[in-house]
């Protein structure tokens, strides 16, 4: 097995070899042939998410020792079953659920597994798909995607099944209403071609880069802003007749919280996505005076994520674009991802 990992926290991954692991109990081996590469990578690869003020929230200290595999949005083969485990058959080709729970509390038993409260996720706390084999703990795990190309499919793991779960959060808007959507980059073109699918609003993208602004307009968003211009809001504003009834926030700077606050209407809904990091700020007398929502969303459940790839399958959710890239381009990748605009759609590495 020839896995790419976390050495040391912030360093250049090294290419490692093992011996092959064998499935215990219920658990399934998988053949990796595709793994998405997200931003949430990026934080797990320096090892911290940054909390604002100075402060950081590291992977080290939820227990998880080095080396490490990333790679959560992963799709492969079923190689090999453990004595326990049924559902699939060898040669079975699936795209595999990496949110993991602990399987004890009651999030879990109520099959809300993201609800966790001591989570195990693939490529963050136990190794994942940035390899050629992965463990997969259980086969419900494993989903099909039907005839999808694999490495789209990988891609509806994290990103894909991010975007419908924010979309659920905010789907009570209607077609004379707005949604704003921050971020243009492979998150957030996901949410332009799932959108429609979900929910009845015209969508405005707001992006800093011309390019990904430019891609949400051919995706089929109704328009778009540059969210560093100082008439931004005023923008979103008269675009959306008086504000939009919700914005989601992929990016998650305080900048952009500010900008996806202010661009509400009354009663709107804040729903923050990303994870750059910071401190966001804002007067509490706005929530009741204007009866407004702010609310976070982590990617999804595994029940959002079969429902998700049954529109997929029925080919209602238009494709996004994705570069394909061997394994050993995943420090560069990285770099790539880290320093922003560089990348339009979503990178998917293969072994």
């Amino acid at each position: 097995m020839r896995s790419c990992q976390i050495i040391e926290w912030g360093k250049p991954l090294e290419m490692r070899e093992y011996p092959d692991p064998e499935p215990k109990g219920s658990e399934v081996l998988v053949k990796v042939t595709a793994c998405g590469v997200c931003h949430t990578d990026v934080h797990v690869w320096h090892g911290y998410f940054d909390l604002g003020d100075g402060e950081q929230a590291t992977i080290a200290s939820r227990g998880v020792e080095l080396p490490l595999t990333m790679g959560h949005e992963v799709i492969g083969e079923v190689a090999a079953l453990g004595p326990d485990a049924s559902g699939v058959a060898v040669g079975d080709r699936r795209l595999v659920f990496p949110w993991i729970g602990c399987g004890e509390c009651m999030a879990c038993h109520a099959g809300r597994e993201v609800d966790c409260q001591s989570p195990n996720p693939l490529g963050a706390r136990q190794h994942g798909g940035y390899s050629d084999r992965i463990i997969v703990p259980h086969a419900r795990y494993l989903v099909e995607y039907g005839d999808v190309p694999e490495e789209l499919a990988c891609t509806y793991a994290c990103s894909g099944l991010t975007v419908y779960s924010a979309l659920k959060k905010v789907a009570q808007l209607q077609k004379e209403d707005t949604l704003l959507v921050i971020g243009a980059g492979g998150v957030g073109l996901n949410a332009v071609n799932i959108a429609p699918a979900v929910l009845d609003a015209k969508v405005i993208v707001a992006d800093i880069d011309p390019a990904k602004r430019q891609a949400a307009l051919d995706g089929g968003a109704a328009q778009a802003v540059d969210n560093s211009s100082p008439d931004a809001v005023a923008e979103v504003m008269e675009l959306s007749q008086g504000g939009a009834r919700a914005s989601i926030d992929f990016v998650g700077s305080p900048e952009t919280a500010q900008f996806a606050f202010d661009s509400l209407r009354r009663g709107g809904m804040q729903v923050v996505v990303g994870l750059y990091g910071g401190k966001f700020r804002f007067s509490l007398p706005f929530l009741p005076l204007q009866h407004r929502t702010v609310r976070g969303s982590y990617v999804g459940s595994l029940e959002e994520l079969k429902e998700l790839m049954a529109l997929v399958m029925d080919g209602k959710i238009p494709p996004l674009p994705v570069l394909s890239r061997p394994l050993e381009d995943a420090n560069s990748v990285l770099e790539d991802l880290q320093q922003g605009g560089k990348i339009v759609g979503r990178v998917v590495l293969r072994p």
